[in-house]
């Protein structure tokens, strides 16, 4: 699943359209683009999400690892001041969240878990440099000894970068 430069420009709320940059960018759950702090958690070369804005309550860090997730962290920056969150106030989190649902169902968006689901395949590609195999990269019995090695290594790291105990859950998005 990917969002082009036209589906976001048919969001008509400009924080429900950051927060779905942001979930594409950085593979982040709606919850966490909604309650992220970008100013806070940009450390640089790396996005550090706090406890309180994940599923499970696990800190964790994303590394920036493209000029685009960058400009995005960037716009998310702008539209919000330092210390606030992609909730504008007086907005509780349900009430953006029901907002969220709203906007982007409006904009004829959905499953918008997916983009979550692209970012892993695209990170797991970088890590390894192997497809994923949903995307027709080799399965394990297809690969070498050394792709193997490669793979067990490059979905530990991305399982951690999304938040997951169980390198199984992110293969669901991997395959």
């Amino acid at each position: 699943t990917r969002v082009e430069a036209e589906d976001l420009a048919a969001l008509a709320d400009p924080y429900i359209r950051v927060s779905v940059a942001l979930q594409e960018a950085f593979g982040l759950r709606r919850k966490e683009c909604l309650m992220i702090h970008p100013h806070q958690a940009d450390q640089g070369s790396m996005l550090v999400l706090q406890a309180s804005w994940t599923k499970g309550g696990r800190a964790r860090v994303v590394p920036i690892v493209s000029v685009h997730q960058g400009a995005v962290l960037d716009r998310a920056k702008q539209l919000v001041s330092p210390g606030a969150s992609m909730i504008p106030a007086p907005k509780t989190y349900a009430q953006q969240r029901n907002r969220y649902d709203y906007v982007t169902r409006q904009a004829g968006l959905s499953k918008l878990h997916g983009l979550r689901h692209a970012a892993a395949q695209q990170r797991l590609k970088d890590l390894t440099g192997m497809e994923a195999p949903v995307n027709g990269g080799p399965t394990r019995r297809e690969m070498t000894p050394e792709e193997r090695e490669r793979d067990i290594n490059g979905r530990l790291i991305l399982s951690q970068e999304m938040g997951h105990v169980r390198g199984q859950i992110t293969r669901a998005y991997t395959g």
